[in-house]
């Protein structure tokens, strides 16, 4: 009776965890998230390693959460290893144990806050001229914070006609965000204002800084989220001005207002992933030229499971402010988050269709909206029940416009997918007459790194949608690591590695179309702000990924770091994809490319074949050295025979080019873009086999039977003329051996004649000269004459072999030749004895 209440308890706490986690303190508690696989419970886990459980982390299946009063240590991955340690000397069971079902645990870490991207970096220019004095005089005068529809020039431009988002007209067909909800992640949420409490949303609203309910602004600075908030659903009332989608519902998770863990960010970006469609992100890591960072693997987690599970499997939409800090030289492609495929990034333009300064660029950046700049900001609702603001501004300002704007394509087609919005997104952006980097994209749309494919128009993208053809699922092909490891020269040159992408490999990843690219790369360098990164598409299109900063002291390079274009969108993705690596600074900091992997995303071929993308995990990457245990990681870098070792980048194409150009497929391509065929000098490719083209016939001068090594015939060439060298040196040496061998013997030779003529006796002259000079015709003199002989004829070959008996090694033969000379000794002894002999010349 007793264990069943127990269990009954336990089974009513872990319902009540999963409905809403306790609050959380970090100030008295650790905190774990731990990925269980379904086969160990929680509870049990938690008796097991003494931690309480605290229910289940959000939307994620089988993460939970757990926590333990503070201390140094980290309990479950400190088990972890013990239980294998103790494996490892058998000093446990080898049977089933609770810590194998941990799949992924994090004791979590208080992480800086993230910036409010309202914070606009001062602009360093001109002093303050009696001009820019009358501008604030007129200004205040005028007080352009006030709160009325009239000034709402994003909305409808009355000075500049066109330069707003063109959006009363879709109201107008009672198109203004019915039944969508977005959600401001933000510090917070004045759900008491005037314009704000008729379209809040309490069910998809909470507090992860305070661990409360309502995301109530407590700080003196809590005015970001409802300044953002305003301009998605401020209501049609009497208060202020009104939303873009001034019918949707709004809601509000507050996370910038204290500190948090990459768990209470998962959390808090797919809250309630169920009843809220849009999150808002207007934040991000430091706009400051020098910071690069991502989201944790929980966060990405958390992602991938509201894109693939929210609004019912569609995908729920995720909107984030490109940054602020383009004075700075900052770029968003080194922010994890804008840089993410399943984000829309969203950049700023000013009244005046101008790029503001603060606004950054970036191959990743997909559409520009409004925001300050120009002389104006963005008038908006502010905290307090009846306030408004005329100073809302920077990239936090672009982002909920483009939130608001989505929320009306929703409302007109609520079955498009994150996926379909990004491809109206690309569709529909007009492109402006802004001086910009602007291109022609494979399917004939324009991009520009400064404004992505264009402005926002409220209008063009309602009514594609409305039309809209959905896309089929994605697919996905992964390249082998590149491995390339060479140094990259300094100033206009630059280092290249090219990947070769073939039919049979997209074919094979059921890819039919590209979308987006990511590129994770290493580069060694002593200062990561000198350097820039390009890559080239088949269709010639150039991504700019990453550029150099100046503030960016940074003495690592690029640390498996992943930066995304969405410039390719369309493409089919067949052919040579090209990274070209630049060390823009000639100073005595350098570097080494060490390798990359290009992942492309897109459509599939066959729906009914794909599957969703498996969730990551912090191993996906293990393959990082691996050379020779599959194919598809081995790489091969040549240098063909006709380009230098490292080619140069001409000048005329700076890390921010202007007015750049695709490469074109017919002959009258002009000369300015065949610049980037030059410098490819490290062609990186899998060894296993690519598909049949005329252009796969090997390359060599040899016979069949001779391998060429997969290199150009001038390297063949190297390559057996240094085996012939050596084969050469080895024989020289050989011979060498065999004469300084042959010069011994004679000398062993000569050192036996005259030994055995050196210790003949004294006492007979007569024996001795009879012996040599044969005279006499006795047996001595022919003795003594057999001696001398006695290698005359031979040859090494013969010394060597085993004529007189196999057993006997070469070195025995000496012992044969002693026996000679104490046999001729013995016979001159007798000679000189019998007294027979005559005088002659002794024998040389």
């Amino acid at each position: 009776m007793r264990a069943s209440a127990i269990c009954s308890l336990l089974a009513a706490a872990t319902l009540t965890a999963a409905a809403h986690l306790p609050p959380r303190n970090y100030t008295s508690h650790d905190y774990y998230a731990i990925h269980l696989s379904s086969s160990t419970s929680p509870t049990e886990l938690a008796v097991l390693l003494g931690l309480t459980y605290d229910g289940e982390l959000g939307a994620l299946p089988e993460h939970h959460v757990f926590k333990a009063p503070k201390h140094n240590g980290d309990i479950v991955e400190d088990a972890v290893q013990e239980l294998k340690r103790k494996r490892r000397k058998r000093e446990v069971s080898p049977g089933p144990h609770p810590l194998d079902s941990v799949r992924f645990t994090q004791k979590q870490k208080l992480k800086p806050r993230h910036w409010k991207r309202n914070i606009i970096p001062p602009r360093a220019g001109p002093p303050v001229t009696d001009a820019i004095k009358a501008q604030r005089e007129i200004a205040q005068t005028l007080d352009i914070k006030d709160p009325i529809f009239e000034e709402q020039w994003h909305i409808f431009n009355v000075k500049d006609p066109g330069n707003d988002v063109n959006v009363t007209g879709v109201w107008m067909q009672g198109i203004t965000g019915k039944n969508v909800t977005a959600c401001i992640v933000d510090d917070g949420l004045d759900m008491d204002s005037q314009d704000l409490k008729d379209n809040f949303f309490a069910a998809g609203s909470y507090d992860f800084n305070d661990h409360v309910d309502l995301p109530k602004p407590r700080l003196a600075d809590d005015r970001h989220g409802t300044r953002c908030a305003g301009e998605v659903s401020a209501g049609r009332n009497n208060a202020c001005g009104v939303g873009i989608a001034y019918d949707s519902r709004i809601s509000g998770v507050r996370i910038l207002s204290g500190d948090i863990t990459d768990m209470d960010e998962a959390l808090a970006i797919n809250y309630e992933l169920g009843k809220n469609d849009i999150y808002s992100c207007s934040w991000g890591p430091p706009d400051d030229g020098k910071t690069m960072q991502a989201p944790g693997l929980l966060i990405e987690k958390a992602m991938i499971e509201a894109i693939q599970k929210g609004r019912d499997g569609k995908g729920s939409i995720y909107v984030f402010a490109a940054g602020n800090g383009a004075a700075s030289d900052d770029n968003c492609n080194f922010d994890g988050y804008t840089n993410s495929i399943y984000s829309i990034t969203v950049g700023a333009v000013d009244k005046n269709n101008q790029h503001p300064y603060y606004s950054e660029a970036c191959s990743a950046q997909l559409v520009v909206t409004y925001s300050s700049g120009g002389g104006d900001a963005i008038h908006t609702t502010d905290v307090g029940a009846n306030k408004c603001t005329g100073q809302h501004g920077g990239t936090s300002a672009a982002g909920p416009i483009g939130a608001g704007t989505y929320a009306l394509v929703l409302q007109a087609r609520p079955e498009l997918s994150w996926r379909d919005v990004q491809w109206l997104t690309v569709m529909t952006a007009v492109p402006f007459g802004a001086t910009s980097d602007w291109t022609k994209t494979a399917i004939g749309r324009t991009f520009s790194h400064q404004f992505g494919y264009g402005k926002l128009d409220a209008w063009a993208i309602v009514e594609a949608a409305k039309t809209w053809t959905p896309v089929k699922p994605q697919a996905w092909f992964y390249s082998p690591w590149m491995h390339v490891n060479k140094a990259i020269p300094e100033g206009a040159q630059g280092l290249a590695s090219s990947f070769e992408v073939t039919e049979e490999m997209l074919k094979e990843a059921n890819l039919e179309r590209v979308e987006h690219i990511t590129l994770t790369m290493n580069v060694a360098h002593q200062r990561r702000g000198d350097l820039s990164v390009e890559l080239l598409s088949p269709d010639g299109m150039t991504s700019h990924l990453s550029t150099a900063r100046r503030d960016d002291d940074v003495a690592l390079g690029y640390d498996d770091w992943t930066f995304m274009s969405v410039a390719h969108f369309g493409e089919k993705g067949v052919g040579k994809w090209t990274v070209v690596v630049k060390d823009t600074k000639i100073n005595d900091k350098t570097g080494t490319f060490t390798d990359w992997k290009l992942r492309l995303w897109g459509e599939c071929v066959d729906p009914k074949i794909q599957k969703l993308r498996p969730m990551p995990t912090d191993h996906d990457d293990d393959d990082h050295d691996v050379l020779t245990d599959h194919p598809a990681h081995t790489t091969t870098i040549s240098v063909p025979p006709s380009k230098p070792t490292v080619s140069e980048i001409p000048s005329d194409h700076p890390d921010r080019p202007v007015a750049q150009k695709p490469k074109p497929s017919s002959s009258t391509a002009p000369t300015e873009t065949t610049a980037f065929e030059e410098p490819i000098i490290a062609t990186a490719s899998p060894t296993s086999s690519p598909s049949p083209t005329a252009s796969s016939a090997p390359d060599t001068f040899l016979p069949s039977p001779f391998p060429t090594f997969g290199v150009s015939k001038r390297t063949q060439g190297w390559i057996y003329f240094s085996i012939g060298l050596i084969i050469v040196f080895c024989a020289s040496l050989a011979t060498y051996f065999f004469l300084q061998r042959r010069k011994r013997l004679r000398s062993a030779r000569d050192d036996y004649e005259f030994e055995v003529l050196d210790d003949m006796e004294d006492g007979d002259d007569s024996a001795r000269t009879g012996m040599l000079n044969g005279a006499a015709g006795g047996k001595r003199a022919k003795r003594g004459g057999e001696l001398y002989d006695a290698f005359a004829g031979e040859s090494d070959e013969d010394l060597l072999s085993d004529t007189e008996d196999e057993d006997r090694p070469y070195r025995d033969q000496d012992e044969r030749i002693y026996d000679e000379k104490l046999a001729m000794r013995e016979g001159s002894d007798a000679g000189v004895s019998s007294g027979s002999g005559s005088s002659g010349r002794r024998g040389v």
